[in-house]
């Protein structure tokens, strides 16, 4: 029992003598929900295929309908005249619209198609 209250005051010791440096309170008040490696697949509204994947997607609590996606990279499959076609799109940054279903690329967006197109643009919005 000694043993037990001796290690009680220890432990309790060390908490408080813990520094809380390292914590980044601003990332903690403003994001609700992070997560790293983040991907997301699904069918759009025409029944094409698709992937989305983020090295960080985050929602915040301002805005909990928006997810912020950082580093994105996607493919998007589709039918062209009865033959299938893959878009490959990478893009610094992104804002998938949950409500509307919307995905909104921005910075150096790249994208490539199986056709042998490619495009560079400032910005993207996908319909999903």
């Amino acid at each position: 029992m000694v043993a037990a209250l001796v290690a009680g005051a220890l432990f309790t010791h060390q908490l408080l003598w813990t520094p809380i440096s390292a914590v980044n309170m601003a990332d903690i008040t403003t994001n609700q929900f992070k997560m790293t490696d983040a991907s997301f697949s699904g069918i759009d509204r025409d029944g094409n295929p698709f992937q989305i994947h983020a090295t960080t997607a985050r929602q915040e609590y301002d805005q909990p309908d928006i997810i912020f996606l950082d580093s994105v990279r996607g493919k998007i499959t589709r039918k062209i005249d009865g033959k299938p076609e893959t878009n490959n799109i990478t893009a610094n940054r992104g804002r998938y619209d949950i409500k509307s279903k919307r995905v909104t690329l921005s910075g150096n967006v790249r994208i490539e198609s199986t056709t042998g197109d490619r495009a560079l643009t400032d910005e993207m919005v996908i319909k999903l």
